[in-house]
């Protein structure tokens, strides 16, 4: 059973330690909080298992994506087959600050795990806040800084796409990369996540091409990237752009200034079939992205119209994995469900966008497919696994 916090005198002390440490982009819960964090709470699993939804509904940026994940989560808890799920839901306004001091509530009315917040800057804030209570926080954050200790993120994280990728390029003999990215954080993360899976790989980092994000700046890089990738006999290239990018302006310039994507292998961390407009585009075709399990995406999109009469929002599966994650463990009937050592269990979870599982450093790994662009249409060249232990794994 958790001990309720006593009075506003220990939330108010606690909100005010968060508040310090909500500038801090990359916070580690594991490193500010008692031995033991994210042990998670016993529980009783004949008696309903009570979880926080933490979601930006008065956000006025935000309020679309928060309706969705609820709906989403809810979708879910009605999906569980023998688990009751008391299922509490909490504004976080999508302030950090704020986010602290729902989690801090809701553990005092009796949560046993937080699912959510949306933000990264308000999921490390909200995991900070409860990490002395031993309450672990699956957060909708795909930034690994803020993973470890009792937070864990559910988004897509550029490692495992990079990994997924990588590994499929290295066995079909792909041995060296050139990386492009932009000069901001986004590219930063993506540019050191494609480092860390081509050193996990075997594959070599030929050169790295960095440049200012701007339409100038993408246009000055095109003939440095084409140089690198001439001199270094690179076989891969690594975009780290996305569509609302340089990706599309990446991927006209490079064929225009001679990189072949016939010889050059092209790829990329964003999905490159959103908007359908890149699939016509030279450079798309032939390049490698990745994408969730199809048969289980449509199969979650098509239980969610049904419900709700509308499609979820891209980020509303995370909401439902959370769920299920919960759901699942809770089913096999272990006191100690919400443990790290639950939640991080090999064989993972079934989720809305197929299998994933939550490594022990807080981060997660995803079922992904590898697939390609050819005459304009999408082709899945490896499906994602339906397990962990086949390819890509």
């Amino acid at each position: 059973m958790l001990a309720v916090l006593s009075p506003s005198r220990k939330l108010l002390r606690k909100v005010a330690a968060v508040a310090a440490f909500v500038g801090l982009a990359a916070c580690d819960p594991a490193m500010m909080s008692a031995p033991g964090v994210g042990s998670g709470p016993n529980i009783n699993v004949n008696a309903p298992v009570s979880v926080a939804l933490l979601i930006p509904r008065t956000d006025s940026g935000a309020g679309g994506i928060a309706a969705s994940l609820e709906n989403a989560a809810r979708l879910a808890v009605a999906s569980l087959d023998g688990v009751e799920i008391d299922l509490r839901v909490y504004d976080t306004a999508g302030d950090a600050q704020r986010a602290a001091l729902q989690a801090e509530t809701a553990v005092a009315e009796g949560a046993q795990i937080i699912i959510g917040p949306l933000f990264g800057e308000a999921a490390n804030a909200a995991g900070v806040a409860v990490a002395d209570n031993g309450v672990n926080v699956l957060s909708f954050s795909n930034n690994p800084s803020i993973a470890g200790g009792n937070v864990f993120v559910l988004g897509p994280t550029f490692r495992n796409t990079a990994d997924r990728l990588l590994g499929y390029a290295a066995r079909e003999g792909r041995n060296s990369v050139v990386i492009a990215h932009p000069q901001n954080v986004e590219g930063e993360f993506g540019k050191a996540a494609i480092q860390a899976a081509a050193s996990q790989n075997g594959v070599r980092v030929a050169a790295v091409q960095s440049f200012p994000f701007s339409q100038e700046g993408v246009a000055s890089a095109v003939p440095r990237i084409r140089d690198s990738i001439n001199s270094t006999g690179a076989d891969t290239l690594f975009l780290t752009s996305n569509a609302a990018g340089a990706l599309p302006i990446l991927l006209q310039l490079l064929p225009e200034a001679g990189v072949n994507p016939t010889a050059t292998q092209f790829m990329g961390l964003a999905r490159w079939d959103v908007p359908a407009q890149i699939l016509s585009m030279r450079g798309a075709q032939g390049g490698y992205f990745t994408l969730p399990d199809t048969a289980a995406k449509n199969a979650f999109d098509s239980r969610y119209r049904a419900q709700f009469g509308a499609d979820p929002h891209p980020l509303a599966g995370l909401a439902f994995d959370g769920i299920a994650a919960v759901g699942a463990l809770v089913r096999q009937g272990s006191s100690d469900a919400l443990s790290m050592r639950a939640l991080t269990q090999n064989s993972g979870f079934q989720g809305a966008n197929g299998v994933f599982r939550l490594r022990p450093d807080g981060t997660n790994e995803r079922g992904l497919a590898v697939a390609t662009v050819r005459n304009n249409q999408v082709i899945i060249l490896d499906p994602a696994p339906s397990g962990f232990g086949g390819a890509g794994f």
